[in-house]
C-alpha cells in the first residue's frame, strides 16, 4: 500500500513530476550482432518469411494466433500487406545477419503513449528462428527501443492462458506475471483466458542487464552452446 496521503487521507499513487506523453512507436530498423529488426514489409519479406514457415512439420506454430496457419503464398502476401497499412498493430520483420533472410515477426501494439505503455505481440517466429541466441535478441532490441530511446514506463505481453511455451518465453525473459483475465478474447472460434505479462521500467535495467550479458559472444562456445542461462544470470544479480 502507498505511503503517500493526500489532504484526504487517502493513498496515491508516486508522483511523477515531468512526465509527458511519449512518442508512438515508429518504423525504425534496430540492428544486432545476430539479427535486425526493421518494419514488415510485403515486397522485401513475404517471400523469405513463407518459405521459412513452411518449414515447420504442421500448423501448429498457429494455434494461438489469431490468423494462420497460411496454406498458400498468396494467402499470407494477403495477410502482409492487409496488417503494414495499419500504425498499430506495428509489425516487424527479424532478418538473420548471417543469411540476410527475414526468419519471424513480432509487432508493438495496443499502443498507449499518454501512459507509456505498449504491448509487444504477434511474435510468429519461424523453425530457423526459434529457440536460437538470434530469437533473444530480436525481443532484446524492441525492449531496448521501448525503454531506451521511447521512454516507455510499461511494456506488455499477453497471450492464451493455455499457451505454455509463451507463458514460459515471457518468463526466461523477465517478465513478471500478473493474473489471468477470463474470458478475454474470443478467437478462432474459440474462447480465451488471457495470461498478463509485464516488465516496467524500473525493472527494466535489471533485466536488460541480464539479456546483454547472455548474448554476449562470451557467453557461447564455438559450437554456440550457451555457458549460463539467462535465469542462472538474473538469479545471480
Amino acid at each position: 500500500m502507498s505511503a503517500r496521503l493526500n489532504a484526504y487521507g487517502q493513498s496515491i499513487g508516486e508522483p511523477l513530476p515531468g512526465w509527458t506523453p511519449r512518442p508512438a512507436p515508429a518504423r525504425v530498423t534496430l540492428e544486432g550482432r545476430l539479427c535486425r529488426v526493421e518494419p514488415l514489409d510485403a515486397d522485401r519479406h513475404t517471400d523469405d518469411l513463407y518459405s521459412a514457415y513452411a518449414l515447420a512439420p504442421d500448423g501448429r506454430d498457429w494455434t494461438y494466433m489469431t490468423v494462420g496457419p497460411f496454406d498458400r503464398r498468396d494467402d499470407y502476401r494477403e495477410y502482409v500487406e492487409t496488417v503494414t497499412r495499419a500504425d498499430d498493430p506495428l509489425h516487424y520483420a527479424v532478418v538473420d545477419l548471417g543469411t540476410g533472410k527475414a526468419v519471424g515477426t513480432l509487432s508493438l501494439m495496443r499502443q498507449d503513449p499518454s501512459n507509456g505503455v505498449v504491448e509487444v505481440g504477434s511474435v510468429a517466429f519461424s523453425p530457423l528462428l526459434q529457440r536460437t541466441p538470434a530469437s533473444t535478441e530480436a525481443q532484446f532490441l524492441l525492449m531496448s527501443y521501448v525503454f531506451g530511446q521511447l521512454g516507455y514506463r510499461r511494456y506488455e505481453w499477453k497471450c492464451d492462458s493455455l499457451n505454455a511455451p509463451s507463458r514460459k518465453a515471457a518468463l526466461r525473459l523477465g517478465f513478471t506475471f500478473e493474473g489471468i483475465f477470463r474470458q478475454a478474447v474470443v478467437y478462432k472460434g474459440r474462447s480465451r483466458d488471457t495470461a498478463w505479462y509485464s516488465v516496467t521500467d524500473s525493472e527494466w535495467p535489471q533485466v536488460g542487464k541480464a539479456l546483454r550479458e547472455w548474448l554476449s559472444p562470451g557467453n557461447f562456445d564455438a559450437a554456440g552452446r550457451q555457458g549460463r542461462s539467462l535465469s542462472a544470470i538474473r538469479t545471480a544479480g
